[in-house]
């Protein structure tokens, strides 16, 4: 049980030779040891920077706003200024970039070198969610790696591409959609179809009679779009069925789904959204990562 004795206040503890406080605990009696100088005067000096960041900073806040202290700083105009300086370093590379053509850029290491550090930082913050942060793409999202391109895959085709975007509500954006067959085929046609798509890039046969059936029904209806040889239309943004490339997989549920209720995927247009100078850069990056034409 504790216990606190005032009749030991001021008693001098024999062991140590220093006053106590006059508190006892079971028989443990508290010293009273003053506390270290610097450690007072470092207590002192944070109670004189407290007041002073009060009065110099913003930190009492009011019934509709707060102090906003001596200097009138605050943390949006600390940021902007941040951003003017950044704005000003990069105008005299940001304006070679706006000026030189796409050709140009790719033929000079330097701008070459600035177009694709920038084009990343874009894709990362605004192409990575969809496209994967390497470009390689997802289901329903077109790997950017390899070298088949629905609407081309040139300078000037991937630049029209991240301007306008794919059926994105923009006028001059891609808008070829690709038709739903199930309304106007029988199942059994759409599985011939699907066995007929499997057979031209090779990961099906070609001579079962449901393949040979699928040929016909694929002539009637699809080749106006994808070819008669199966190979696309860039004007259509059609796809390629002969290179075993699929946005949205290659087996033969898929395929027949796909014939089925159709595909439209949306390509958002980031004219607006991102500056020219940004897209030329984005249109440069995407160029180089492997699959460019």
């Amino acid at each position: 049980m504790s216990t606190a004795h005032d009749s030991h206040d001021g008693a001098v503890d024999t062991a140590t030779g220093v006053s106590t406080t006059g508190h006892e605990w079971d028989g443990i009696r508290e010293l009273n040891n003053p506390l270290p100088r610097w450690w007072l005067w470092v207590f002192y000096a944070t109670i004189v920077w407290a007041f002073g960041y009060w009065v110099l900073y913003p930190a009492w806040p009011l019934i509709s706003s707060h102090t906003t202290g001596l200097l009138g700083w605050n943390s949006r105009s600390a940021v902007a200024m941040q951003l003017q300086d950044l704005q000003a370093l990069r105008a005299e590379t940001s304006m070679r970039l706006t000026n030189a053509s796409l050709e140009e850029i790719e033929k000079t290491p330097d701008l070459l070198s600035l177009a694709r550090a920038e084009g990343r930082v874009a894709f990362a913050d605004n192409c990575a969610p969809c496209h994967g942060a390497g470009g390689g793409g997802a289901k329903g999202f077109p790997n950017l790696n390899d070298d088949d391109w629905l609407w081309g895959g040139t300078l000037a085709d991937i630049q029209q591409t991240i301007t306008h975007g794919i059926r994105s509500g923009d006028d001059e954006g891609h808008q070829g959609n690709m038709t739903p067959f199930g309304g106007v085929l029988s199942k059994a046609d759409i599985s011939a179809a699907a066995d007929y798509v499997l057979s031209l890039s090779g990961a099906g046969p070609a001579d079962t009679p449901s393949a040979k059936k699928g040929a016909a029904v694929f002539a009637a209806n699809c080749a106006v779009c994808h070819g008669a040889d199966g190979k696309g239309k860039q004007e259509l943004g059609s796809k390629n069925l002969t290179d075993g490339i699929w946005l949205y997989g290659g087996d033969k549920a898929t395929i027949m789904q796909t014939i089925t209720n159709g595909r439209g995927g949306v390509m958002p247009a980031w004219a607006g959204r991102l500056s020219p100078t940004t897209i030329k850069a984005l249109t440069v990056y995407v160029h180089t990562l492997g699959g460019g034409q």
